[in-house]
């Protein structure tokens, strides 16, 4: 498995908007065959950062996903909706694989 972290620096004036975009890619993530684990907003400090993690079963799956989004309509209106809001200013994107409860390390 690879999850993909987002970090987001958004307008916190769109933050409805940012949220609405959100919303919206967590479906299309997992009908996409990817596993979303969900938006982060800003609550407490800082007020114009968020993240996003979603998870592929593997790194072929998830270059599938961004070769097909590229061409999916309903991916394409999403794009269109953080560009017509400017809500997204930037974003770093990462990868990184779970350590997951239960899965137990070799002891020296």
């Amino acid at each position: 498995m690879i999850t993909c972290t987002l970090r987001y620096v958004i307008d916190p004036k769109q933050i409805e908007a940012f949220e609405d975009y959100a919303r919206v890619w967590i479906a299309l993530v997992n009908r996409m065959g990817g596993t979303h684990h969900g938006y982060f907003l800003p609550d407490e400090g800082a007020n114009n950062i968020a993240f996003a993690m979603f998870s592929f079963p593997s790194l072929a799956a998830y270059e599938d996903y961004r070769r097909r989004m590229k061409e999916d309509p309903d991916c394409q209106r999403a794009f269109k909706l953080a560009a017509d809001t400017d809500c997204i200013v930037s974003y770093e994107r990462s990868f990184t694989r779970p350590v997951l409860e239960g899965s137990l390390a070799p002891i020296s």
